[in-house]
């Protein structure tokens, strides 16, 4: 397995386990310009709409042409390099869109390609360093820019696009922690909770009674719920596992039930650099807060052998159980409507 696309991510996920966090970014105080404010009536301001799909999408099989369902992922932190002194993403930066197309488009959005017709904003992310340092105004500030975008660009979407069809929010890591807001604030206890498919909120902690009216999803073909893992390598816990995980859902990505271990054999498969898909590659066992994996029987393995923190490829190493699993809770959510 060539990593290169994900060679940055994997080197920043190394340093964060081995060093202290005031050793990889020095505290910044910097007063700059916001970046623009994306306009989202703008295309220009979306990585993909519906009959605006990147050409790296026609990489994948298309299998479902009647797209019943929308998508709306919100990517993760990609604006991680410690010499930038901005604490929100450029959005109109050539090298940012980059990431954004080659890294989350191509190895994370696609697993919903076939789940329904995908809605992907830009937004000024925050930087990396926000994880990492004690909250401050600037910090706090960026955060809020950040779910602003988010924000804006679902409002915007509800208005001129969805037409009252079904939802599948989709989202990793910083993505993920901004869906969990924005779901707090447009789908639990309100009406637009009836349009939900699904909540994929990979990546980060979500507790099981983070929501008032929207649970845990403990069955395959469950719908208006959500489900959520952190992935880690085979009994290995994080540094930070107290503060970052313990107590968060986690659901088995294989079996999408309340079983604590999966056989390798009902492994759907892993999304490779070189858009090859490799089954029955891997097991995973459940324990509070984390998703325990072994380390996946792909080329290139021992490279993998080296990490604890799996966290880079949460969606990749379930890229086809994904696929699979978002299509079944579609049809679940017609059959069960159509009453």
């Amino acid at each position: 397995m060539n990593l290169s696309p994900f060679k940055n991510v994997l080197l920043l996920l190394f340093i964060t386990s081995t060093a202290s966090c005031n050793s990889l970014y020095q505290t910044v105080n910097v007063k700059k310009s916001v970046p623009l404010k994306p306009d989202y009536a703008s295309s220009a301001s979306w990585a993909v709409l519906p009959g605006k799909y990147p050409a790296l999408l026609d990489d994948f099989e298309q299998i479902q042409n009647d797209q019943k369902v929308d998508i709306f992922y919100i990517y993760p932190t990609l604006f991680s390099d410690k010499k930038i002194k901005d604490w929100n993403a450029d959005i109109w930066d050539a090298s940012i869109r980059k990431d954004i197309f080659q890294k989350a488009i191509k190895y994370q959005v696609s697993a919903w390609l076939n789940a329904g017709d995908l809605y992907v904003p830009f937004y000024r992310q925050a930087h990396y360093r926000i994880f990492l340092e004690e909250p401050s105004e600037e910090s706090k500030r960026a955060w809020a820019i950040a779910y602003e975008d988010v924000k804006n660009a679902f409002e915007y979407y509800l208005k001129n696009h969805n037409k009252g069809k079904p939802i599948i929010i989709a989202s990793h890591s910083q993505g993920s922690m901004h869906a969990k807001r924005l779901i707090k604030e447009f789908f639990d206890q309100q009406t637009l909770q009836n349009q939900l498919v699904a909540a994929y909120l990979i990546g980060t902690r979500i507790f099981p009674d983070e929501f008032e009216s929207i649970k845990p999803m403990e069955k395959p073909n469950a719908v208006g719920g959500f489900v959520s893992w952190n992935a880690y390598k085979m009994k290995k816990l994080p540094k930070n596992y107290n503060e970052w995980f313990k107590g968060g859902v986690t659901t088995n990505p294989i079996s999408w039930d309340s079983q604590k271990s999966s056989k390798m054999t009902n492994h759907k498969g892993i999304l490779t650099e070189d858009l090859e898909i490799y089954p029955m590659s891997l097991r995973v066992e459940v324990i509070d807060g984390v998703l325990w994996t072994s380390v996946p029987k792909i080329p290139g393995r021992f490279f993998l052998s080296l990490i604890r923190n799996y966290h880079f490829a949460d969606i990749n190493l379930f890229w086809r159980d994904i696929e699979e699993n978002a299509m079944a809770r579609v049809e679940a959510w017609y059959q069960k409507n159509s009453r």
